[in-house]
């Protein structure tokens, strides 16, 4: 023990004050070793996108601020979004060529809008329920095998870019029509509009389907172009004005009963990103998914109670008959384009696989929601909101 005392008083062991120096310069190496990640070398990356929406009093394109902010929030600023209104760069229905080509490095819209190019697209939003709501829809895009048929379906458009998805909306209202309609004769021959795989489920129906942009919906029920309309929900289309073209407003269709926003982006740039901010852009699709679904339910209840009590709109759920006949419509429309095309068909029978599987689950373990709400509030047609 004498031994290995004095051999370690012989040795050469730094003072006290040299000790703490040194640890002091350590540690402030560390912490500008830590600081490091958060200083910016450069310009953020910033990627131009379009959406399919106007500016100003519009809440899709507000709801596209919302995820083009998260991305910002997410990177610490390092990637931002140039978020461009509709027609800055390009025509609603070219967004995904532009896309694809690097004109636009992302855009903000649906899939309705290139149905066009292969009727298949809308089978990603706006295609038959099957008792799927817009939510199940979107699970089945990302667990139940609908995402690579959706990048089988991008190849054969010849669409080149990576999309994500937000925003499962609510069931879209049958719409603005001159008086109540009720039965199917209410509506035979009747000229409307709706985009994507609708226009042939109500031509089925004896519609005459017309597709025109959202901002040309009001203008047309103003000139007669059309006598009655859709296009999203209570907030959207007061902010259209057809509440100053019509006062009956028919809530719940299975016209398009489940759709969300599609966000392409361009391939070759979201290649070019690091890992980190690849998984930033898919994940604040995630992330504004659930923040535009909270908005959407309390601006759209609030809106229609606008409609109602401020511009005294007669607010009514379609019909059973009306809906029965939307249904046989899409049993038709589903039956005529599978047997023509088989990649359709393929879709199909895997929507209906997950449907017949996920909503015997979901419609049995489901209670009665309807009846806890009239035990609370009376019966539903005559609560005041």
């Amino acid at each position: 023990m004498i031994k290995n005392k004095k051999s370690l008083k012989g040795s050469k062991t730094p003072s006290r004050r040299k000790f703490f120096k040194a640890a002091a310069a350590t540690g402030a190496a560390a912490a500008t070793a830590v600081a490091m990640p958060n200083v910016a070398f450069g310009a953020p990356q910033t990627l131009k996108m379009q959406a399919a929406w106007p500016s100003g009093a519009n809440i899709f394109f507000e709801m596209a601020g919302d995820y083009a902010k998260m991305v910002g929030d997410m990177s610490g600023g390092s990637l931002k979004i140039d978020l461009q209104p509709v027609g800055a760069v390009v025509k609603t229905g070219e967004i995904g060529q532009a896309v694809s080509d690097g004109v636009l490095d992302m855009g903000h819209w649906v899939t309705a809008y290139w149905y066009g190019k292969n009727p298949a697209a809308s089978l990603f939003g706006t295609g038959p329920s099957y008792g799927l709501s817009s939510q199940e829809v979107m699970a089945w895009m990302e667990e139940g095998g609908g995402r690579a048929l959706y990048e089988e379906t991008l190849a054969k458009v010849g669409y080149d870019y990576v999309g994500v998805f937000a925003m499962p909306m609510p069931a879209q209202p049958f719409g603005w029509f001159k008086k109540n309609v009720t039965k199917v004769s209410d509506v035979k021959g009747m000229k409307y509009r709706t985009v994507g795989l609708a226009t042939n489920v109500l031509t089925a129906m004896g519609m005459v389907v017309r597709q025109l942009p959202g901002g040309e919906i009001q203008p047309a029920m103003k000139t007669g172009l059309i006598e009655a309309a859709e296009f999203n929900n209570p907030t959207s289309d007061s902010q259209f004005g057809m509440q100053d073209v019509s006062k009956h407003y028919h809530l719940g269709s299975f016209h398009q009963s489940q759709e969300m926003f599609e966000i392409p982006i361009n391939k070759k740039t979201f290649n070019s990103l690091s890992p980190a901010n690849q998984a930033i852009l898919k994940n604040a699709s995630y992330a504004a998914n659930t923040a535009n679904y909270f908005k959407a339910l309390v601006r759209y209840s609030a809106d229609l109670s606008k409609l109602m009590n401020e511009h005294k709109v007669n607010v009514y759920q379609t019909s059973d008959a009306i809906l029965a006949e939307q249904l046989k419509g899409w049993d038709k429309v589903v039956g005529d384009f599978s047997s023509k095309d088989p990649f359709f068909k393929k879709i199909v029978d895997s929507q209906k696989a997950y449907a017949k599987r996920v909503m015997k689950y979901l419609l049995m373990n489901q209670p009665n929601y309807r009846l806890a709400y009239e035990n609370e509030f009376g019966p539903l047609a005559k609560v005041k909101i």
